[in-house]
């Protein structure tokens, strides 16, 4: 719902921050983070914090940097914590003094230290810092939201996107881990794992229709902790299984209060997605937007979503035009969206799940290994291209409870279909909820489906020369595994001139 940027020193230190010179910048360049408002404040001599927003829950109260005035702790954080309700009964109303989400954080870390914030249910970054020298940055256990830290001998930088940084500390620039927070006192601590901890597991070898009706429940439960908003929430609809069951869930539950769901899709002129999307939304009765592109319009945006994206990983990038005018699209309707992501690395919708991972334990770790990555891939697009836009893009299928879940189901039954048909026990969890050609529609990768691949990997076969190519493999220490990838990578250091890439960038193992 934000951007976030803050920069902490030493409390000992003689000189004051200069904020204006180091951190108002930094703020300024992250402003399409948060196009609603901005503001920042000094504490003590030893931290800045800076917020940019996107009003989302508790609309005219829910400004940041948000402050305690028991003991001065401020707090800036980027996302939104769906159980915020919750805590704020656990934690007692007393100590809140508005509807913002983000202060159940605040509290829960005034009151029980940051190892507490293990209780955060939902997608966050967040930096706080008290008058008296104390100061913590944290990150939800999967990355969800951004954070990117960078240190030199007098500051400590922290901001949600490597563009923010000034150019002479984007050497320094690295992602900042997961799960983990960092305080000056105790350093880089890790307080919850990706996976989250359930010690249930009922099915024994194998998952009939009780893990049927319990994936459904699961699932359905997070899409209404997903649609907590005071404006209203769409959905990404691709055509694919993952967001058409979103999209049934979400429509359902709008058609609770005699609303439509809105959604939106997006491909070249008779795209499959943007054809099975079309019959989704018919089906499901929402309000349906799609929005169509050419080579030339996708060619155009090319640089702006690279230096947006933060990567040059070709896969990341080819599905991320596409999501750069689908995001577009939606901005002009709601300020957030709801998406499919997450589902392929809970219920093995790879190919390469099946082809390289046949035993069943190899298949789980591959599974975790991968949901571990989403910080640097897949959820790094996704936020980028939306936030580019000024939208918020939540991602049910990674709510802690259903990955606790899914990982606690046996891994045969997320084995191919006798047919070779992928995510067989989710489809079937929803049976009835779409129609058999949707529910059982073939997976075909998003930069496929909506054409974006036909687009782009030909103009670079065309524009860039194999002896091209070959030098910049031999002078880059870059991995640059194609024509269409160094392209990429021209854009990026054109975007983030000295980024070192190997401490930012994950790579694609999915192919």
């Amino acid at each position: 719902m934000c951007g976030i940027a803050s920069l902490y020193s030493d409390p000992t230190r003689p000189e004051p921050l200069d904020t204006v010179a180091e951190g108002v910048p930094m703020l300024s360049r992250i402003a399409h983070r948060g196009p609603d408002d901005r503001d920042h404040r000094t504490i003590g001599h030893h931290a800045w914090l800076g917020h940019t927003r996107l009003s989302i829950v508790d609309l005219d109260g829910g400004r940041q940097p948000l402050s305690s005035p028991d003991d001065g702790w401020s707090l800036v954080c980027n996302g939104e914590i769906y159980n915020h309700t919750h805590l704020r009964h656990h934690l007692g109303e007393g100590h809140f003094s508005t509807d913002s989400d983000s202060e159940a954080a605040l509290v829960l870390l005034r009151k029980h230290g940051p190892q507490a914030l293990k209780e955060l249910q939902g997608m966050w970054a967040l930096c706080a810092a008290a008058p008296d020298g104390r100061f913590v940055a944290a990150r939800d256990r999967l990355g969800i939201k951004p954070l990117y830290w960078a240190r030199d001998d007098t500051l400590v930088y922290f901001a949600s996107e490597l563009r923010a940084f000034p150019e002479a500390m984007q050497p320094a620039a690295e992602i900042f881990p997961p799960g983990c927070y960092w305080t000056p006192q105790d350093g880089l601590v890790r307080f919850a794992d990706t996976i989250p901890e359930n010690n249930e597991r009922p099915w024994g070898t194998a998952a009939g229709e009780d893990a049927q009706k319990a994936t459904r429940e699961v699932l359905v439960s997070s899409v209404h902790r997903h649609l907590m908003a005071d404006v209203d929430v769409g959905v990404f609809l691709s055509g694919g299984l993952d967001s058409s069951l979103v999209a049934a869930v979400a429509a359902a539950e709008y058609a609770k209060s005699g609303k439509r769901l809105k959604t939106f899709a997006v491909g070249t002129a008779g795209s499959p997605d943007l054809l099975a999307a079309r019959d989704a939304a018919a089906f499901l009765g929402t309000e349906h937007h799609e929005t169509v592109f050419d080579a030339a319009q996708a060619i155009a945006v090319l640089e702006e979503v690279v230096a947006s994206v933060e990567s040059f990983d070709a896969s990341l990038i080819r599905s991320a035009v596409p999501n750069w005018f689908l995001a577009e699209l939606a901005s002009q309707h709601v300020k957030a969206v709801l998406t499919g992501e997450g589902a392929d690395e809970l219920f093995a919708g790879y190919g390469y799940y099946h082809r390289d991972h046949t035993d069943p334990d190899d298949l789980n770790r591959e599974l975790q290994r991968t949901l571990e990555q989403l910080h640097g891939l897949n959820l790094q697009r996704c936020d980028r291209v939306t936030m580019a836009h000024g939208l918020e893009a939540r991602v049910p299928f990674l709510d802690a409870e259903v990955i606790a879940h899914a990982m606690t189901l046996p891994p045969q039954v997320k084995a191919l279909e006798p047919d070779g048909m992928e995510k067989g026990h989710l489809r079937r969890a929803f049976t009835g909820w779409l129609p058999e050609r949707l529910l059982w529609r073939r997976k075909v990768q998003f930069g496929t489906g909506s054409g974006a691949q036909d687009l782009l990997t030909p103009h670079f076969e065309t524009r860039i020369s194999d002896t091209e190519l070959a030098a910049a493999q031999k002078t880059s220490c870059e991995d640059l595994r194609s024509k269409e990838e160094l392209a990429y990578y021209r854009a990026f250091r054109q975007a983030l001139p000295a980024v070192r890439t190997e401490a930012v960038l994950t790579r694609f193992a999915t192919a």
